[in-house]
């Protein structure tokens, strides 16, 4: 054989070989992947002979269901009420494919059993039925959250900290989820610059302004090199990083507690603890919290966003100006950006006593005879700081809402604990993106919130973003909250 010939064999069996490798690996290996590829339609196909389970809110609301399409298939519909829950629930065509829970609980919602169950669903004649779908979702909060927002774009998250439940998942503009059957009209929203496809509580990327001071307190508190008694001084400008950096309207604090600081969130304190405690140490702690990783919650991966400091649109653990995240701003080197989910875990974590406790979308899955198929467990991820650094923390962050930026969030009875933000995102307009995270009770946390506005002129965290997360805590907690 010539050595051309010879070269052009070895080069096709090499190939072959990958061609080969590729298969076994997307067939064998990553078979679920094939199967929730969005371009994959097969499934989709079958999958229309097979009556799909209902979504409810957790009232019982029903959200979504199957109606027969003709030719023994059946098609997805909405409720008018799932429309304030078009993120989460999300939707299933057969042209578009699936997103949201819709996508998340495919495998319940088309009724995938064990080999043994087909089995005998096989023998005894049975149909493949769709289970339920019993989710965490409160159509009372998610109604408050939405006419508080007002049209405005921006997200509203709240979950339980002990048990992860899901109570509102706020993103504005939403959807019609019916109306998306049409190509035409997908293709518009999807075109829109408003993204009213964009599930702004798990996939945005925000400059969380001073209510990362919260993660920079944990770290301060839990690393044992600060006290809430702690005296830092909080003049202003100070040069952090070899630029001046100035407070809310430059004002001069002189030599103060941890706690006054984050009261009257003083920038020029918490951009000197950052540098102090250094990057490894702000990163070990913001891991500890969830960010530099998908939010822990059952929802497609594809929808979600990792929080941390991004750099050209990569995530990157070192080399930032560390004083300047800190307070949740950064510079050429990386800017800190944030989902509005992250932040209420944030909150959590904090309300939870130090444990972040996964969110999670799902309370039941409900068999065709309705019984509970599966009852999703709360499931710690890790201890985030000490409860002691916990409770010290809680207490600093009452004292925001008591006397600090935050008295627009309190409750008549209940104590709120609560961290303002406003990021200013065009300084020459005027433009912000205000925040608010918080818990309450304070003494008996059954509720974590983060509230973000992307745009508002001359707005603040503290008369924006707080009023709304009240409203919302009041819809939550009901009667506890109105003294």
């Amino acid at each position: 054989m010539n050595t051309p010939a010879r070269r052009m064999y070895l080069a096709i069996t090499v190939l072959f070989a990958l061609l080969v490798l590729a298969t076994a690996w997307w067939s064998v290996a990553r078979p679920e992947s094939l199967a929730d590829n969005a371009l994959n339609r097969r499934s989709l196909l079958e999958e229309q002979r097979i009556k799909r389970g209902n979504i409810r809110a957790a009232d019982g609301t029903l959200l979504a269901r199957s109606v027969p399409g003709g030719a023994g298939t059946w098609v997805r519909r909405y409720t008018p009420e799932a429309e304030a829950f078009s993120h989460a629930i999300g939707y299933s065509f057969t042209t578009l494919g699936r997103a949201g829970l819709e996508r998340e609980r495919n495998d319940a919602l088309i009724g995938e059993t064990n080999e043994l169950e087909s089995f005998v669903d096989e023998l005894l004649g049975r149909e493949q039925v769709g289970r339920n779908v019993v989710t965490t979702l409160d159509p009372d909060g998610q109604r408050v959250a939405l006419e508080q927002l007002a049209g405005r774009a921006g997200s509203v998250v709240a979950y339980e900290p002990d048990t992860g439940r899901v109570r509102v998942m706020a993103s504005v503009p939403g959807f019609d989820a019916n109306a998306l059957r049409d190509a035409d009209t997908f293709r518009r929203l999807n075109r829109e610059p408003s993204s009213p496809l964009f599930n702004r509580a798990t996939q945005s990327a925000y400059p969380p302004g001073s209510t990362f001071k919260v993660v920079t307190a944990a770290a301060a508190l839990d690393s044992g090199r600060y006290t809430p008694d702690s005296v830092v001084n909080g003049d202003s400008p100070k040069e952090i990083s070899g630029v001046e950096l100035a407070n809310a309207g430059d004002r001069s604090y002189g030599d103060i507690t941890l706690t006054t600081a984050l009261t009257n969130s003083v920038n020029t304190v918490f951009a000197q603890i950052g540098e102090d405690l250094g990057a490894e140490t702000m990163v070990r702690y913001m891991k500890r919290f969830g960010f530099y990783e998908d939010p822990p919650l059952d929802y497609p991966e594809q929808q979600m966003s990792p929080s941390g400091v991004r750099r050209d649109g990569r995530l990157v653990d070192g080399r930032f100006d560390v004083g300047r995240v800190a307070i949740g701003q950064g510079g050429a080197e990386g800017q800190m950006l944030v989902t509005p989910l992250q932040m209420a875990m944030v909150a959590g974590a904090v309300a939870n006593g130090g444990e972040l406790v996964a969110p999670r979308l799902t309370e039941r899955i409900v068999d065709r005879d309705g019984r509970t198929a599966e009852r999703v467990e709360p499931e710690t991820v890790r201890r985030v700081m000490s409860t002691r650094s916990a409770r010290e923390l809680g207490t600093m962050m009452e004292n925001v809402v008591r006397e600090g930026t935050g008295t627009a969030a309190a409750l008549q009875g209940v104590d709120v604990a609560g961290k303002t933000g406003t990021a200013e995102k065009d300084i020459a307009a005027g433009v912000n993106q205000p925040w608010f995270i918080a818990y309450a009770p304070a003494d008996d946390p059954k509720m974590a919130i983060a509230v973000t506005i992307e745009r508002s002129v001359g707005g603040q965290g503290g008369t924006e973003a707080a009023p709304i997360a009240r409203a919302v805590l009041q819809a939550l907690l009901g009667e506890e909250a109105a003294g």
